[in-house]
């Protein structure tokens, strides 16, 4: 009889796992279907790390616009622009910018253009907390890469249930790391400058370009 019961509990708890990932599922989609409507984006955001046992906290504001898959993003007194074909680091603090090609299979890091999509591949998700933020439900969906040996741990994706747009993003590293993406503004269908997503060298006359390919 207690096997049985064991059994039936086990059942149980896989039936309500996978309900729970379909549900995960059903939700990522609605937000892919939302965000891929959209012209453009231009988005402001707070972005913090921290890592209690080094002892480091940071805290900076920062702002991205995207168009399909090319972006421009301010973060850190640095801006990283992607035209499509290669990204563009530019410092002006050093006046140095750093050239590269993209490459499709570097899928290591979340980028802008893959802020809405990254998810479909490489990770298990499931239905998590659903919090109450000033006034708007924000339902959290736990990512888990499938990847044993992957550097990120897990990753908490706060949805707003209303606006199916993405509130924050917890990103949690195996060295005990957590990075928290925080949506501050969110805009759609921008007028922007033709020119925004291009990338030219002669602005930067001064500057050291090094290019890495």
């Amino acid at each position: 009889m207690k096997k049985l019961v064991l059994i039936l509990a086990a059942i149980m708890a896989i039936n309500v796992q996978a309900q729970s990932s379909q549900q995960a599922e059903k939700l990522l989609k609605e937000v892919t279907s939302k965000v891929q409507a959209y012209d453009n984006m231009v988005i402001d955001f707070k972005y913090s790390l921290d890592n209690t046992a080094e002892n480091i906290n940071q805290e900076t504001r920062g702002d991205v616009s995207i168009k399909g898959n090319r972006y421009v993003l301010n973060l850190m007194g640095t801006t990283q622009l992607f035209d499509g074909q290669k990204i563009y680091t530019i410092i002006p603090e050093d006046e140095e910018i750093n050239i590269s090609s993209y490459s499709e299979e570097d899928g290591n890091s979340i980028t802008p253009s893959k802020m809405f999509t990254f998810y479909q591949d490489g990770y298990n998700y499931q239905m998590d907390i659903k919090q109450n933020v000033k006034g708007r439900e924000i339902q959290y969906v736990k990512l888990t890469p499938k990847d044993s040996n992957a550097e990120i741990k897990n990753i908490l994706l706060g949805i707003d249930t209303q606006t199916k747009h993405i509130y924050n993003l917890i990103q949690t590293q195996d060295n005990g790391t957590k990075i928290t993406i925080t949506v501050k503004s969110f805009k759609t269908n921008q007028p922007l400058a033709k020119n925004l997503f291009t990338f030219d060298e002669n602005r930067y006359s001064s500057y050291y370009i090094n290019r890495l390919d």
